[in-house]
């Protein structure tokens, strides 16, 4: 048995765990343990990296087998996608890379068809140009017909760059506590430690990094000095921009990021409630603030149903709801959105969020402000749902954001994902007028 065979079995166990449905992070949290540590990273990147790449590796595969495999040998067609992705996108010898993935086949006891992948995969390195030829735009792309069609229709002049970032390695970010000290300061303190990092253009909290560092190696981490946060994800305090003594509201807040932004920026403004849906998850919330030394009132609840605990601790005077959705935005940090995503579910998202939208309102103050987030570029999850609301909210006006950078919407501001930058999210700010208005 060849060294790495075990580590390409449980990545195509995890990778066919999540072309069944389940979440990339459930398979992994279900398999990868069972490796040894110094395994692990190889592990994720062949998973991460399958599955950014999955609709184009699927369109060669495709091209390779005379027939599909069986339901049962799933696995193993997971096995075949993984071992295309070593050849055509990591810097393993082909050789080892061929090598280890037939052995991993008799790992997952399917010794059988050990010969198939062995011959799916030389063919592969014979005829790469001519199958890659034969592939559809959107699978070149590595992107679903349906979202590579989206993309085509509401951003025709950034697909391209949009498709790009999809297809990226995430880069690590940091958010500063600048209750804590400043920027400059503290990108000093990671040069002397070694870690090269740039400032950010969005975020004036903001340090990317050359490289993606273990957060215990990373200066002060466990003190609060910073976070790991992207830096479209840090402008959503920013356009909050929370006052003195404001009652804030965090509505979908797990596992925390905004609310330790919006603690580190207003620190009197001490009267926070972070919701959550799940309480599992709301644990992550509390951790995080523990770790920045903050603090805030954490309720589990659903927005589109506001629990009477909710009701007790507003009116709010300003309420962030970054709401749930499709992740088209971020989908390189979650590639398994290009597998479990349909053209139909921005709809039911939509759904959900006007739900959450109509729930919350009633609890923000006269004046106050709402600024509601997601993390994709769809329209119908962004304008389409903050115009519904608009023309069936009497009292609610939107107030315009500027944003370097952003492109401007029917309503709200869309920052689309970028290689060499952030993530992909939308904004938009609603104001509550008063009787008098």
């Amino acid at each position: 048995m060849k060294p790495g065979a075990a580590v390409r079995a449980r990545a195509a166990q995890i990778i066919s765990s999540v072309m069944r449905g389940d979440s990339l992070d459930r398979a992994l949290d279900s398999y990868i343990s069972e490796l040894p540590e110094r395994d692990q990273p190889l592990c994720r990147e062949i998973c991460f990296g399958t599955l950014r790449h999955y609709p184009r590796l699927n369109g060669l595969l495709a091209q390779l087998l005379q027939k599909p495999l069986r339901a049962k040998d799933q696995d193993v067609h997971a096995l075949a996608l993984a071992g295309l992705y070593q050849l055509t996108n990591m810097r393993i010898p082909p050789h080892a890379a061929v090598s280890a993935t037939v052995d991993a086949a008799t790992v997952l006891r399917k010794r059988q068809l050990s010969g198939l992948l062995n011959a799916v995969l030389r063919r592969f390195q014979r005829e790469e140009d001519v199958l890659v030829a034969k592939l559809s735009l959107a699978a070149t792309a590595a992107h679903p017909d349906w979202l590579w069609d989206a993309l085509g229709e509401h951003w025709p002049e950034q697909r391209e760059q949009i498709a790009l970032a999809n297809n990226s390695h995430p880069p690590m970010t940091l958010r500063v506590n600048l209750c804590q000290g400043n920027r400059d300061a503290y990108r000093q303190r990671l040069s002397d430690a070694g870690i090269n990092s740039s400032p950010g253009q969005l975020s004036p909290a903001a340090l990317t990094l050359e490289r993606a560092t273990d957060v215990n190696e990373l200066p002060g981490f466990a003190e609060g000095l910073c976070s790991v946060q992207d830096e479209a994800a840090q402008v959503a305090a920013r356009l909050l921009a929370p006052q003195p003594d404001e009652r804030i509201l965090d509505a979908c807040a797990a596992p925390g990021g905004k609310s330790g932004h919006i603690l580190e920026q207003q620190a009197s403004a001490r009267s926070l409630t972070a919701m959550d849906i799940s309480e599992e998850r709301l644990h992550r919330v509390q951790e995080n603030l523990d770790r920045l030394g903050l603090s805030a009132r954490l309720i589990v609840g659903d927005g589109a149903a506001p629990p009477a605990a909710l009701a007790e601790a507003g009116p709010f005077d300003a309420m962030l709801l970054d709401v749930p959705c499709s992740a088209t935005g971020v989908i390189r940090r979650h590639p398994d959105v290009k597998i479990l995503r349909r053209a139909e579910d921005a709809a039911g998202f939509a759904v959900q969020q006007n739900a959450i939208l109509d729930g919350l309102w009633p609890l923000l103050a006269e004046g106050g402000r709402l600024l509601y987030v997601t993390c994709s570029v769809l329209p119908e999850e962004n304008s389409d749902v903050v115009a519904a609301f608009l023309a069936r909210q009497g009292d609610a006006q939107e107030t315009k954001l500027e944003l370097s950078g952003a492109h401007a919407c029917a309503h709200g501001l869309q920052i689309l994902p970028d290689a060499q930058g952030s993530d992909g999210l939308y904004f938009a700010m609603l104001y509550k007028q008063g009787r008098s208005s």
